[in-house]
């Protein structure tokens, strides 16, 4: 067929478009199987490694900034060293880590005035992350034993929020109750999933 025709003829112009649509969604269809084949339960567990990193890092930033409570949000900090995803947490461990560890340090030693308290923790994570030894960093972080770390904190933070909320109600209706109850909850299903798949 020509361009002209088709031009005259706008069915055949409908029917070419829908089947060429129909063709991309088999492809894409296709594509989204095969990749889940490929790889697995562990893309549920890399997509769950992100959020439960980016719930723990705004629990963190609401920690610093509205929701403050009698928590020990500190142990934020160990769970996002164990859950942080490998891209991210090489680039905290190569250079990049070590200078921003060296200009926390030189703030805090020569301007200890100008270093505020909501950095305290960002600056421990990476300090931790440069400086923690092989075992810790390669071995326990990427095997059940950094799990079992990240779950315990997770059900910590759980039962301390529910407490803290005046129960398991009130811990999902207080207007600010539901955003930290869902992110909480996040920490605790990464490892679980981790741990089960």
């Amino acid at each position: 067929m020509t361009l002209k025709s088709l031009r005259n003829d706008p069915g055949t112009l409908k029917n070419m478009i829908g089947s060429d649509l129909n063709e991309l969604t088999i492809a894409a269809k296709n594509l989204a199987s095969h990749a889940l084949t490929l790889t697995g339960l562990g893309f549920g567990t890399s997509i769950l490694e992100w959020i439960a990193s980016i719930a723990a890092i705004y629990l963190l930033v609401l920690d610093r900034t509205n929701w403050k409570t009698n928590m020990l949000t500190s142990l934020l900090i160990p769970y996002i060293f164990f859950s942080l995803p490998s891209l991210i947490f090489g680039i905290f461990r190569g250079e990049i880590g070590k200078w921003i560890a060296f200009v926390a340090v030189v703030v805090q030693l020569f301007f200890p005035k100008h270093a505020r308290e909501y950095l305290e923790l960002p600056v421990a994570l990476v300090l931790l992350a440069v400086v923690a030894p092989n075992l810790i960093a390669g071995t326990f972080r990427d095997s059940w034993v950094g799990l079992a770390i990240c779950l315990g904190i997770g059900c910590y933070l759980l039962q301390e929020h529910i407490r803290a909320s005046g129960g398991f109600r009130n811990a999902f209706t207080k207007a600010n109750g539901i955003s930290n109850t869902i992110g909480i909850i996040c920490l605790v299903v990464f490892p679980v999933w981790g741990l089960i798949f």
